[in-house]
């Protein structure tokens, strides 16, 4: 087992290598290396680096408002496409009741909307119970399954969405994880502003086209009295103060592929957007049949703008103008196109951690590491002597490989991974002294030298993996169902277990290899 073969000693120069170059670029000046070196570098988590932190909830009691609501519409919809006469439909609580005028009509209207209502479920079933009820009465909700389902799919979609709105501000390496059932964890190393963050992550971003009501007189919403299919929202621009539109949405915003920030003829900042070939369809079909008429786009119930359609848009793309600076116009470009939030979000707790305090923590980083390496390499070399010696070179290499792995990996090095980082070097050196130990074993066994190194490896080498494969086990245990911080720790600790049992063997293999092949010592240097 000591034998110096080439793929050993090309393994061993292999890993220096590859630890020198993918750790140089994490402590010298950019620009230093040569272009053809890697400049991956490690990223610092929150507590590092300093940044924003924001523990957020979906709101799942909006969501199921606005689902209800949707279905509301829905069954207003197909009753009239199939002139069905109804009343009384009206939500209470979870349940939505219609009243269907004529008897002879209810089963034609129970088949109808149980047919036709809702999606499939992954199990069977739709996610839409429809039931006869007396009176001549419908009664439609949603299963709990579905509504279960859907609130998952909202975090879901919710992590992936504020992703991409924090990509879009540049901010390098996010951590984004899921706490609970309905919480979303964000950190974001390097921005300071968490006020910009909520602004920009925060914001449902909802974008619908709706048409303008114009046969609904001022008296009439004075009143209070406006059609069951129309709804009244506010008006960005202030005159008129407010619109009644249509509940139905003729084109929403997740039917756009493009949105960007740009000039309308005037100069005024505006945005360009461009929809896919379904919502180029319905907005040519809208257009062309309502010239003459104002729709309005709306942006989180909210009146953006309120143009008069003067021709048939047939292109699949158009300008929104409004009250725009250069900046808001590319944020909402960039909310946009990073796709509307499912459910409203809210922040439960929120706080900054400062760079200066990031720099404290990593200069405290640094000095653990480098305490602990010095018990280590003093420990392991009084010992040990000669082949302790050995051992903090494999130690050396060892850290440099954890480092270099890290940075071709994109990894977040966090406090708690540092840790992980200082606990990798003391299982690395217990590979060793189980090694050692057993070379001792085999001595007094009366073995000659070069027979007892060789034992000692082989015999210690299944107690070696035996204890790293359940330190492994707990690290991917630990990365996948941790999150922040504890994974941070985890990835650490499975790397470096990962090239300590590498190192602890192979490079003190080749090294004791190496000694006694120059050497040819008559007893071992540890007993």
């Amino acid at each position: 087992m000591l034998a110096l073969t080439r793929w050993k000693i090309f393994l061993v120069a292999a890993s220096l290598l590859f630890g020198l170059i993918f750790t140089l670029p994490n402590v010298l000046p950019a620009g230093v290396l040569p272009a053809w070196a890697p400049s991956q570098r490690l990223n610092l988590g929150l507590d590092l680096q300093g940044g924003s932190y924001l523990l957020l909830e979906v709101d799942t009691a909006a969501l199921k408002k606005e689902r209800l609501t949707n279905l509301t519409e829905d069954i207003r919809t197909k009753l009239r496409a199939e002139q069905i006469e109804f009343t009384a439909l009206a939500l209470v609580g979870d349940t939505i009741g219609v009243r269907i005028t004529d008897p002879a009509q209810v089963q034609a209207a129970y088949t109808l909307l149980n047919n036709s209502l809702g999606e499939r479920l992954l199990g069977g079933g739709r996610d839409v119970s429809v039931q006869t009820a007396p009176d001549q009465r419908i009664q439609v909700r949603f299963v709990s399954q579905a509504a279960n389902a859907a609130a998952s799919d909202a975090v879901t979609r919710s992590i992936e969405i504020i992703r991409k709105r924090i990509d879009a501000l540049g901010t390098k390496e996010p951590i984004i994880t899921q706490q609970g059932a309905t919480r979303i964890v964000v950190e974001a190393p390097g921005e300071s502003d968490p006020e910009k963050l909520k602004a920009v992550i925060g914001k449902t971003a909802k974008l619908t086209f709706q048409m303008v009501d114009n046969d609904v007189s001022p008296e009439d919403v004075t009143a209070g009295r406006i059609p069951p299919d129309d709804e009244l929202l506010a008006n960005d621009e202030g005159n008129p103060p407010a619109y009644i539109v249509k509940r139905r949405s003729v084109v929403t915003g997740e039917m756009l592929t493009a949105a960007s920030a740009g000039h309308d003829q005037n100069n005024a900042p505006d945005i360009n957007f461009a929809f896919n070939g379904q919502g180029a369809r319905r907005f040519a079909q809208v257009t062309s049949e309502n010239i003459g008429k104002p729709f309005a786009i709306v942006l989180d119930k909210r009146v953006i703008s309120a143009p008069t359609i003067q021709s048939a848009i047939t292109a699949g793309s158009g300008q929104i103008t409004g009250r725009f600076t250069e900046e808001s116009a590319h944020d909402l470009a960039l909310l946009l196109k990073s796709g509307a939030l499912p459910a409203p979000l809210n922040v439960v707790e929120q706080h900054t951690v400062g760079a200066e305090l990031g720099a404290d923590a990593v200069k405290a980083g640094q000095i653990s590491i480098l305490i602990g390496a010095a018990l280590i390499f003093a420990f392991i070399v009084l010992a040990y002597g000669l082949f302790g010696g050995f051992a903090a070179i494999a130690l050396v290499v060892n850290g440099l490989m954890i480092v270099g792995a890290m940075s071709v990996t994109q990894a977040t090095l966090t406090l708690p991974g540092i840790a992980g980082l200082v606990l990798t070097l003391a299982v690395a050196v217990d590979a060793n002294v189980l090694i050692y130990e057993r070379m001792r074993d085999e001595v007094r066994g009366g073995r000659p030298p070069m027979s007892a190194a060789d034992a000692g490896f082989k015999r210690a080498l299944t107690t070696i993996i035996d204890a790293n494969v359940t330190t492994l086990v707990a690290a991917i245990i630990m990365f996948q169902f941790g999150s922040g911080p504890v994974k941070g720790f985890a990835w650490t600790l499975f790397i470096g277990v990962i090239t300590s049992v590498f190192t602890a063997v192979l490079i003190t293999q080749v090294l004791i290899g190496w000694w006694f092949r120059t050497f040819r010592p008559k007893a071992l240097p540890i007993t």
